[in-house]
């Protein structure tokens, strides 16, 4: 009786552990894919470190963003550190 008992108890911490760590990092995962997948060329950016910035040039794993008002002021990041992007409006939106 007492091996049933551990058995299941086995069982929900295997089934809690997945529902509080697993399922919500396979979201983030997800989400942050959409989000790479979305990048267009005068998006701007918030960076992982905290800068804003305007997207310039893609390529498949690198961005080049631009920093301030100072054209000269451009680096080159890989995708993975873009936290957030706000999509660029145009003429049209106004």
């Amino acid at each position: 009786m007492s091996a049933i008992v551990m058995v299941i108890y086995i069982v929900a911490i295997i089934a809690m552990m997945y529902f509080l760590a697993i399922r919500p990092q396979k979201k983030q995962q997800k989400e942050q894919q959409i989000l790479m997948e979305s990048m267009e060329v005068g998006d701007v950016v918030l960076t992982t470190s905290g800068f804003y910035g305007v997207i310039i040039s893609l390529s498949e794993d690198d961005v080049i963003v631009e920093f301030g008002n100072n054209k000269n002021c451009r680096i080159p990041m890989q995708k993975k550190a873009i936290a957030q992007v706000e999509k660029a409006t145009t003429s049209e939106d106004n």
